[in-house]
């Protein structure tokens, strides 16, 4: 109480001395009280913004730790500073303004103010949490994104809360009472936001889709990378480099395609077709099995056949030279074993993976021989160059076994 005396009575001898007198409730005592609080406030704000953020600047730049970096680099003290200018209002209004209204009118100017500045800094905050966390090997396996949206909109809804009741003279409890009737209208108003929250959940908790996963969702349009897991939308930066947003429920509602496991396993899958032209196919002769005999990959298969196919006729007591009860080697299925010798022998194919060759059923396009293994170098453009030179070479040795690759139009008779 003496303090505020103090204050009155030190505003109202000042007055004197320039020859102005007057009483505390007198509206030129209110005018000279309010231009000074204004003053001091705005000075307040100045000492703190230049004192303060000027000796954290220095003391940031001899940290080591790189939090309170961020933490300037967001402009968090500088938030924080807004605090002191809201305090020095709300404090001195009620020692100097005597007017009800005048005072009503600042006080709650000043809790907003404190309110906003409080808001803005917890944000600064959050803010700093998240790239920090980003930076960590953690960040791709768990994003927390959507968990910091949601403490940034939940800190906005206390906020305006308070703000609201502090404008109606109401208890906020009051206030979050009459919210259940507005639950309908909240439920629509944040549907999109509720089942990113629970999506989100489940996302991190399950590793579903992770920050620099490639994943498909043709229905949006959406193949390349992941760049953010966010509470409402999931950015995508597609292999064109245009950007994909989804929503982040749709995750785990709709089919989700994630190649992360190819990029965490031994290598990327190669499954393709060689379709052979089936008026090509025929029956090995003498001279093809000399001419095959010669190819190292397939040398011991050729030897290894021969020998079998002879124990069989001599065992069945069939002549070689009937067609039909003899068994003979084909060149589409030396071809094939050249293949399965060839991939087998190949530096850039993982051999712990599944590797073969198989015979498709025939179609309107000849037989397919399909590739099945994986390439050890996941890099797409180093795998799209080896798989490029894998089906280079068997193109181009379909003449040694006197096949042809089937194509719809052709110059051939």
């Amino acid at each position: 109480m003496l303090n505020n005396q103090f204050l009155t009575d030190s505003l109202i001898t000042l007055l004197e001395q320039i020859g102005i007198q007057a009483k505390p409730d007198d509206w030129i005592f209110q005018t000279f009280a309010l231009t000074g609080i204004i003053i001091i406030a705005g000075l307040s704000s100045w000492l703190t913004k230049s004192v303060l953020n000027s000796s954290l600047r220095k003391l940031v730049s001899k940290s080591k730790n790189g939090f309170d970096d961020e933490l300037h680099k967001h402009g968090f003290f500088r938030r924080i500073g807004h605090i002191i200018p809201a305090l020095v209002i709300y404090l001195l209004s009620q020692i100097l303004i005597e007017n009800p209204s005048l005072l009503a009118f600042l006080q709650k100017s000043a809790i907003i103010y404190l309110l906003i500045s409080t808001v803005m800094a917890v944000s600064a905050l959050l803010n700093t949490v998240e790239d920090t966390y980003n930076a960590s090997r953690l960040a791709k396996r768990a994003p927390i994104t959507g968990f910091i949206q949601v403490g940034k909109l939940f800190v906005i809804i206390i906020a305006g809360l308070l703000i609201i009741s502090n404008l109606m003279d109401k208890s906020p409890l009051l206030l979050m009472s009459g919210l259940g009737a507005m639950a309908a209208i909240l439920l629509l108003l944040f549907r999109d936001t509720i089942l990113g929250f629970v999506a989100g959940i489940q996302i991190a908790a399950n590793r579903m889709v992770n920050t620099g996963d490639w994943i498909e969702m043709p229905k949006y349009g959406a193949d390349g990378e992941v760049l953010q897991v966010g509470l409402t939308t999931v950015k995508v930066q597609n292999w064109d480099k245009t950007i994909s947003t989804i929503p982040t429920y749709t995750l785990i509602s709709d089919s989700v395609k994630n190649w992360r496991g190819m990029s965490e396993s031994g290598g990327r899958r190669i499954k393709r077709s060689l379709n052979i032209d089936i008026q090509s196919i025929r029956f090995c002769d003498q001279d093809m099995l000399d001419e095959f005999a010669k190819i190292r990959y397939i040398k011991s298969y050729i030897q290894a056949k021969l020998e079998k196919l002879q124990r069989f006729h001599s065992e069945q007591h069939i002549d070689t030279t009937d067609l039909i009860n003899s068994r003979r080697l084909t060149n589409i299925g030396t071809l094939r074993a050249y293949m399965q010798a060839y991939l087998e022998n190949h530096p850039d194919i993982n051999k712990d993976m599944t590797l073969m060759v198989r015979q498709r059923p025939p179609t309107e396009l000849g037989v397919p021989l399909e590739i099945y293994c994986f390439c050890a170098n996941k890099n797409w453009v180093s795998y799209e160059g080896i798989q490029s030179d894998i089906f280079d070479h068997l193109l181009a040795i379909l003449p040694a076994f006197k096949l042809r690759a089937y194509q719809r139009v052709s110059d051939r008779p």
